[in-house]
């Protein structure tokens, strides 16, 4: 598996704009903000943040596989950046990333997008027992370029197997293979939406000019397939 990997072919593209979902609620301010009485106080609630932040934990002394030289700093939604990869599920694959590094997954259509999230949250629920929920999803736009890996022509390649028990350990070699030959990410067709084409950054710097956009609303009715819609267009 290494070994086909490290073969596969990559590609230089320039993508002026991406999207990525997140939730909601990480656009929020800190539940401790409302606490501050005077901007004097904010100095002592960074400090708490600093404290109890596994982003700013990892941008000081580096986390799991990345270091802190890689983080981005001094650009607009920095922050944003720098958590995709400061955190990963602790004791599980994604596609392209596993436990010590994160990835900034996106897609060249919001569409493609929503499906992939809805796919996952569905899973979710699933295991909950319940289809009786609702969550918001922000758009999150970025510009990427340089090399990546292109699995746009493999559509059958392992790393894409709809079987997370296949396609994620694939995926991680995969991902392996591009960082090692100091690649940006990876280019793949959507595993959740035929014919979306999604984008993984494998190094926070690939990630430039994020912009806000707009709100969805995913909101599953005691049925596995949800309701989407718009909640804000993108300004």
């Amino acid at each position: 598996m290494a070994a086909d990997a490290a073969a596969l072919v990559s590609a230089r593209e320039a993508f002026a704009r991406t999207v990525r979902l997140v939730t909601s609620a990480r656009l929020r301010d800190p539940v401790l903000l409302k606490l501050v009485a005077d901007a004097a106080d904010l100095d002592a609630l960074a400090e708490i943040e600093a404290a109890t932040s596994g982003r700013l934990a990892a941008e000081a002394r580096g986390a799991g596989e990345i270091e802190a030289a890689e983080f981005t700093f001094g650009v607009p939604h920095a922050a944003f950046i720098n958590a995709s990869f400061a955190y990963w599920r602790p004791r599980a694959l994604n596609r392209f990333n596993g436990p010590g590094r994160g990835a900034w997954y996106a897609a060249l259509a919001v569409e493609t997008c929503l499906a992939e999230v809805a796919f996952h949250m569905t899973a979710f629920l699933a295991d909950a027992g319940s289809f009786d929920a609702a969550a918001d999803y922000a758009e999150l736009f970025a510009s990427m370029a340089g090399e990546f890996i292109d699995l746009r022509g493999r559509p059958t390649h392992p790393a894409l197997a709809p079987d997370t028990t296949t396609g994620y350990p694939a995926g991680a070699a995969v991902a392996a293979a591009a960082l090692a030959r100091g690649l940006n990410g990876i280019i793949y067709p959507s595993v959740r939406h035929r014919g979306g084409t999604c984008i993984v950054a494998l190094r926070p710097q690939a990630v430039q000019s994020v912009a806000q956009g707009g709100l969805w609303r995913l909101h599953w009715k005691g049925l596995a397939t949800p309701v989407i819609s718009r909640v804000e267009p993108a300004p």
